[in-house]
């Protein structure tokens, strides 16, 4: 019982770490897109380039106001997602769940 326990726990623990993983993986992505666009929006509106490219030449203030304020969405949701969800935290969800598996039924 005691290793089919443990490795009930270490999946737990792989997996809340896998999602840490993909989450900080999906914000990486999203900052070096937005990186590039701004780039290139800042060449397109300060230093008067012009882009014949079908996304480049759409980007304008309106678009990269929704894609700022996107990115900050997702910024916020990674930083307080690691801040409230920290260490600690997956301590205490691992013992609660540990503790719910090894109660016993009671049967009346």
């Amino acid at each position: 019982m005691e290793i089919n326990q443990n490795s009930y726990e270490e999946n737990q623990v792989f997996e809340i770490a896998r999602k840490k993983v993909q989450k900080l993986k999906s914000f990486y992505i999203h900052f070096f897109i937005y990186a590039i666009g701004l780039t290139f929006f800042i060449l397109k509106e300060y230093f008067e380039i012009s882009f014949n490219i079908f996304p480049l030449n759409q980007l304008n203030f309106f678009v990269m106001a929704i894609w700022t304020t996107a990115f900050l969405i997702t910024l916020v949701d990674t930083v307080v997602s690691f801040a409230v969800f920290g260490k600690k935290w997956e301590d205490r969800k691992l013992e609660s769940i540990m503790n719910a598996n090894n109660k016993t039924q009671k049967w009346k």
